[in-house]
């Protein structure tokens, strides 16, 4: 060993130097998918556990263990209507180790909130839409209206009378209960509850003789009797509730609206890694087991394109945004 190497500050500089050259390979990540991923992947669910959005995801992490040998899990992590959950999502690493799947706060949030600590479309790279669940409008057997056009027609002429259980403030089926409201001119009381079962429940006890619910929390009432379907918020009728149509059917348009839950990525995230996401969830929901579970869920597979999902985030965000404010809707 030369006279250089043996000097203590030397082999000290020399040492710092691979020490800085082996944090900033440690932080580079992987920079393609073909060794991804090597370790386990965190899936943010913003959202408490036992819900659509956290079923939804707990059915795509267990397929995809499976796929990939590597453990995908399910993180919880509720609060301010999903913004805790999105938020640490938008702080991570874009190296495809932790994913967000999202649902209607993502979209709503940032009409009704004054701050929120993300950007939804900057901080994020859209993976895919996986699947969505149209609104429904049930009442209450008691209710004397059987089609859409006559519960207006009712509303209309008893005003203040009637109101409407919506499942939590700015959710989808609340705003297309707003929507109605508002281009109609009805005079129907909004009553929040913590929950679409609360909501369903308020309803089949006469007590909110209307509920605005996403599909699954009502769809097995509606089949039973104890809640008479009245429309499903959609340009397609729902395979799950066949017989009930659509308010397009009904003569009532511009109402559709659904419940999405979609996949996103931390900004940067590689595009190779994004595709792998992609191809792998497209495959997912193609497995007999997973169409029946959505199905039960009373949601329909989609696993569009990142661009398209993109586009449809961006789409969603204008239209319900835009009711947020003119119903003047704040969460804060």
């Amino acid at each position: 060993m030369s006279a250089e190497l043996r000097s203590p500050r030397l082999r000290s500089s020399l040492l710092s130097l691979l020490a800085v050259a082996g944090a900033t390979l440690a932080d580079a990540g992987p920079v393609s998918a073909q060794n991804y991923p090597a370790h386990s992947v965190r899936m943010i669910v913003p959202y408490a556990a036992g819900g659509p959005t956290d079923v939804i995801a707990r059915v795509v992490a267990q397929k995809l263990s499976e796929r990939w040998s590597e453990q995908v899990y399910v993180e919880n992590a509720p609060g301010a209507g999903g913004n805790t959950g999105i938020a640490n999502a938008a702080r991570a690493k874009p190296d495809g180790y932790t994913i967000l799947v999202v649902s209607t706060g993502f979209i709503v949030n940032p009409s009704m909130y004054s701050r929120i600590p993300y950007d939804p479309i900057k901080d994020f790279s859209p993976i895919t839409l996986v699947a969505a669940s149209p609104n429904v409008i049930s009442v209450n057997p008691s209710v004397p209206a059987t089609d859409l056009k006559e519960l207006i027609a009712l509303i209309k002429a008893n005003p203040g009378k009637y109101s409407f259980a919506q499942p939590a403030t700015g959710s989808t089926p609340h705003l297309a209960g707003e929507l109605m409201k508002l281009k109609y001119g009805l005079d129907l009381v909004t009553v929040p509850f913590n929950g679409a079962a609360l909501a369903v429940n308020s309803t089949i006890g006469g007590h909110t003789p209307i509920a605005f619910t996403a599909l699954p929390p009502a769809m097995s009432n509606i089949r039973d009797g104890k809640l008479r379907g009245i429309a499903v918020l959609s340009t397609k009728r729902s395979p799950s509730l066949p017989d009930v149509p659509t308010n397009i059917e009904a003569g009532v348009p511009d109402l559709e609206g659904d419940t999405l839950t979609g996949i996103v990525a931390p900004a940067g995230t590689p595009k190779d890694i994004i595709a792998r996401w992609h191809e792998a969830i497209v495959q997912t929901i193609k497995e007999p087991d997973v169409l029946q579970r959505l199905e039960t869920l009373g949601f329909a597979p989609v696993a569009d394109t990142p661009e398209e999902f993109g586009e449809r985030l961006k789409a969603e965000m204008a239209k319900w945004g835009r009711i947020v404010r003119d119903a003047n809707i704040r969460a804060d």
